[in-house]
């Protein structure tokens, strides 16, 4: 397959609603090792697209796929979440039955705080097992620090979709405050391999 055909669609995370009144320069939630990602899949000739999803700390199903549909995707694109942005493909893939070339889950998410309505409506749902059969490969991240809950939403997308799981350590939450970099050359590897 000619790389020039391929594209990768990276989807951030959900930050806490104190980064809503940040400005661009300030926020985190669509940084962290994303536009380091961005610049070397350029780099290679991989059309590299990273939206910014709408209101992402109140995460919205319908506003995040309204905002994701005007990206293009077939059975070339790769496709990374992060965090939340995990559980929004998942969700994506399951319902509109696509077929893609990769699904890259880094640090996943699956379980809403207990107070929190929105997380419990954009994180309700089943897995659809049928996903496997329509994506080419399936690799998940996670870390040997990450929290219990980001460990035990691994397990519920990793018992579904199978796939493989890669452990770094000392990668938190794969943020730039818990990696301390802005790179992540194992996710670029996982991608050009």
């Amino acid at each position: 397959m000619s790389t020039q055909r391929q594209n990768c669609v990276i989807i951030h995370g959900c930050p806490s609603y104190i980064e809503k009144a940040m400005n661009p320069e300030t926020r985190t939630y669509d940084k962290h090792w994303i536009p380091w990602l961005k610049q070397h899949l350029i780099a290679i000739g991989i059309k590299a697209e990273t939206p910014l999803m709408p209101d992402p700390w109140e995460p919205n199903y319908q506003k995040f796929k309204a905002e994701f549909e005007k990206y293009e995707v077939n059975e070339n694109t790769i496709l990374i979440g992060h965090s939340c942005g995990s559980a929004f493909l998942v969700r994506w893939l399951g319902e509109t039955k696509r077929k893609v070339f990769k699904l890259i889950l880094v640090a996943p998410w699956k379980i809403p705080n207990k107070d929190d309505e929105f997380g419990k409506e954009f994180y309700a749902y089943t897995i659809n097992e049928d996903i496997k059969s329509r994506v080419g490969e399936i690799v998940m991240f996670t870390a040997d620090d990450e929290e219990d809950k980001g460990k035990e939403s691994l397990k519920i997308f990793h018992q579904v979709l199978g796939g493989e799981v890669i452990e770094l350590k000392g990668h938190g939450h794969y943020t730039l405050g818990d990696m301390g970099t802005e790179e992540f050359p194992e996710l670029l590897e996982i991608i050009v391999k």
